[in-house]
């Protein structure tokens, strides 16, 4: 992507492989401890982040790491949650290799639904990302209070042509490697991700290697690129329902995804709010279910630790309190 961008702009490109070489050399903070866990399902866990209202859990995406959602005290959406008045729970997906034969539907049925159960009296459901689409099939299914998406997709026909193109492109030339893997790693999920976007990807780097490497810009961004670029890899089973049937086929959209038998659809029983990015370039905000929709002027990852949040938090909290 350098090179390709610097055919172009051979000043961008020189100044982001300082930036890649200062983000590779950059000290990394020692993480704090993991939350204890409340329910744990076939390695999926609950981790509680305190409080002592009603119950919200927040679920994260398959792709990434669920720590995008307690990245730090300062940016923390589950610690936002917390203080909100909920008792708040944090879903981890636990280590792929003990999921390895579940598709989408199945993280769902078998993991996330018997964990929402353990609860007790209904939770709020809050989901980012895929995990929102997930949100929404599981409030089909399990009794809940209300559900709040941020980011998440509904109706994948609705991406732009070029973004479909670009992930078949990669599930045609991945999927030889992912069999004998039994997985499709994150590292070629995220370039992907980048590939959306490649002049921005590189423009980051650059504006990076201008910081003050001990300034808190600077330990941020480390942070979320870190996160960016780990995570367990996607189930094969997973990964082909998703990019074949949910991407390919918009079986959510078309009102003709199955899940745990039941045929699962946007339209719920019980309040619903999406708040979308609009500048979302991995979950565009025109991809949203039907319903109460809040727009954000952030990026998809902004709206949850940037300067957006304080709105997004805003939005959530009004949302959240009149069912104190």
């Amino acid at each position: 992507m350098v090179r390709r961008v610097g055919e172009t702009d051979a000043e961008i490109a020189r100044e982001a492989l300082v930036g890649l070489r200062a983000y590779e050399s950059a000290a990394r903070r020692t993480r704090p401890a993991a939350k204890p866990e409340t329910a744990r399902i076939h390695g999926a866990c609950l981790r509680d982040h305190g409080g002592d209202g009603p119950a919200a859990v927040l679920i994260p995406s398959l792709i990434n790491p669920p720590r995008i959602l307690d990245l730090d005290e300062q940016v923390s959406l589950a610690g936002a949650v917390t203080r909100m008045g909920r008792r708040t729970l944090l879903l981890d997906w636990g280590e792929a290799k003990a999921r390895a034969e579940l598709d989408v539907a199945g993280h769902i049925e078998e993991l996330l639904l018997p964990l929402l159960r353990s609860i007790g009296k209904p939770p709020a459901l809050i989901g980012y990302c895929l995990g929102g689409t997930m949100a929404l099939a599981a409030a089909n299914l399990a009794k809940c209070e209300r559900v709040v998406t941020l980011a998440a997709p509904w109706h994948f026909d609705h991406y732009p042509d070029a973004s479909r193109r670009a992930l078949d492109d990669m599930w045609r030339h991945a999927q030889a490697a992912s069999r004998e893997l039994g997985a499709l790693p994150m590292e070629v999920l995220q370039a992907s991700f980048w590939s959306l976007a490649p002049e921005r990807t590189v423009q980051k780097f650059a504006e990076f290697g201008r910081l003050d490497p001990a300034s808190p810009e600077a330990a941020r961004f480390v942070e979320l690129e870190d996160w960016a670029n780990e995570g367990e890899p996607l189930p094969l089973p997973a990964a082909r329902e998703l990019i074949e049937d949910i991407f390919g086929r918009d079986l959510p959209g078309a009102g003709q995804w199955e899940v745990g038998g039941r045929t699962v659809t946007e339209r719920l029983s019980v309040p619903l709010l999406n708040l979308t990015a609009e500048r979302d370039q991995i979950a565009p905000a025109i991809t949203v279910a039907a319903g109460e929709t809040i727009g954000i002027q952030s990026g998809h990852v902004g709206m949850i630790v940037g300067s957006a949040r304080a709105r997004l938090h805003e939005a959530l909290k009004a949302f959240l309190t009149p069912c104190r």
